[in-house]
């Protein structure tokens, strides 16, 4: 589980299936993009699910817009980004929100 700050901070929420394709080179590429991001300033961390249907969602974490911005426009994952849509997803959904207040137990 990412650990976040109190809010606020934004919350990218990237749901999608994949194809059968290349499953190594879509878990080499989506270990680089988690390398990446956490290069970003104002990164906070990311959780990650799929299941046995390959729907997955991950959400990212970011301190504001701007971080969001910049790792939206990241050279590299523009890249990976596109080629993603070619070989790796069926369909995806993206959602971009603010997180206001959070909590967790215990």
């Amino acid at each position: 589980m990412a650990t976040t700050p109190d809010p606020p901070y934004v919350a990218v929420i990237f749901t999608n299936r994949r194809t059968h394709a290349d499953d190594e080179g879509y878990a080499a590429a989506a270990d680089r993009m988690e390398s990446l991001a956490e290069r970003i300033p104002g990164f906070l961390g990311i959780e990650s699910v799929r299941d046995d249907q390959r729907v997955g969602i991950t959400v990212s974490y970011w301190a504001d817009d701007d971080a969001v911005a910049a790792w939206r426009d990241h050279p590299e994952h523009l890249d990976t980004q596109a080629r993603g849509r070619a070989d790796w997803y069926e369909w995806y959904e993206l959602r971009v929100a603010r997180v206001e207040r959070d909590r967790s137990w215990p």
